[in-house]
């Protein structure tokens, strides 16, 4: 069971996943030994599921997001769509929805171009009934998630 200390120390990685304890430390007032402990077990316990770095898309040529819907005809083709899609390397995260469309996809490309291509294969794949694909302009929020205690 986690408490607010252990929601401290996670917004505290939030913020630098490569924060030394020692400064985690001193911001919520507990021992180092204290904060790695705690960590440790977040880890073990699979809360902390492991670190990442976040990238700037637009300096590595990849400036062009997408959202996609997608709608399958019948519910045989969850397995090979989502086979598909996760090995596409612009597809950046697919979520199973409820509603209209089936699945959201997050696509990262650099040209309109490799997005056509993107899109046409995927309205290819065997099942895909509906799309409907968006432009993102601008991205006003992206972080990682902690729940606020």
């Amino acid at each position: 069971m986690m408490d607010a200390i252990d929601y401290k120390i996670l917004h505290c990685l939030k913020r630098n996943a490569r924060e030394k304890a020692s400064v985690i430390s001193d911001e919520i007032n507990l021992s180092v030994s204290a904060v790695l402990e705690r960590i440790r077990k977040m880890e073990k316990s699979g809360v902390i599921k492991g670190y990442t770095v976040v990238l700037d898309h637009k300096q590595l040529g990849n400036g062009m997001t997408a959202l996609m819907e997608v709608s399958l005809e019948h519910p045989r083709f969850y397995e090979s769509f989502t086979e598909s899609i996760k090995a596409n390397e612009n597809i950046i995260s697919c979520d199973y929805l409820t509603g209209d469309f089936d699945f959201m996809l997050k696509i990262l490309t650099d040209t309109s171009e490799s997005l056509e291509e993107i899109h046409r294969r995927i309205k290819s794949l065997d099942g895909v009934s509906a799309t409907r694909t968006h432009f993102v302009l601008k991205n006003v929020k992206d972080e990682p998630t902690v729940i606020p205690r």
